[in-house]
């Protein structure tokens, strides 16, 4: 319990009017206690430590076979974060994505690993891809790309399908988390 004074809050105080007094007393008591609540079983939201399945679409810019075409197509990244750790995310990426002028698409597998750098989670991915087509039969490649965690992901990556080449691509993938383990 607390027992003290009110006074008014203004740094120039009105003149007391016998109606109200310039200075009440005034007692203050803080609210009892509530039950005490068992633990949650969610972890706290500061904690980001944890297994996530993200899912999201994404788009790119991609360079291929001397000529520039956008894709689209969603991806599902399952991702170990541990944000103290010097490896601070490890994890695997399934994606696919359609050629806007192409025609077909791309479907691969990346590893993923990163580490905090500059306040937000960055890293690396790496995996083998097929390029399929409609007129054509699927083609076997592989990339290496980079990537930051900013809300949204963006990435940039470079590799090479068999018989068409090498490719550079960047582009954005908005994740988004729906199960945490």
């Amino acid at each position: 319990m607390y027992a003290g004074w009110i006074g008014p809050a203004t740094a120039q105080p009105a003149p007391p009017s016998p109606a109200s007094p310039a200075i009440a007393p005034a007692v203050v008591r803080a609210p009892p206690p509530g039950p005490i609540s068992p633990a949650s079983p969610h972890p706290p939201s500061v904690d980001l430590d944890g297994t996530y399945l993200w899912l999201g679409p994404i788009g790119a810019a991609s360079r291929i076979a001397a000529q520039w075409d956008s894709t689209f197509g969603a991806d599902a990244a399952l991702l170990v974060i541990r944000e103290r750790s010097q490896l601070g995310a490890v994890g695997v990426d399934l994606g696919a994505s359609r050629w806007s002028e192409r025609g077909g698409g791309r479907v691969w597998v990346d590893g993923i690993l990163g580490t905090r750098l500059a306040g937000s989670m960055m890293g690396i991915s790496l995996g083998p891809l097929l390029e399929l087509s409609d007129l054509a039969h699927p083609r076997l490649g592989g990339s290496i790309g980079v990537w930051g965690f900013l809300g949204i992901t963006p990435f940039a990556r470079v590799g090479g399908v068999r018989d068409l080449g090498m490719f550079a691509e960047i582009g954005v993938h908005i994740a988004l988390p729906v199960l945490r383990r």
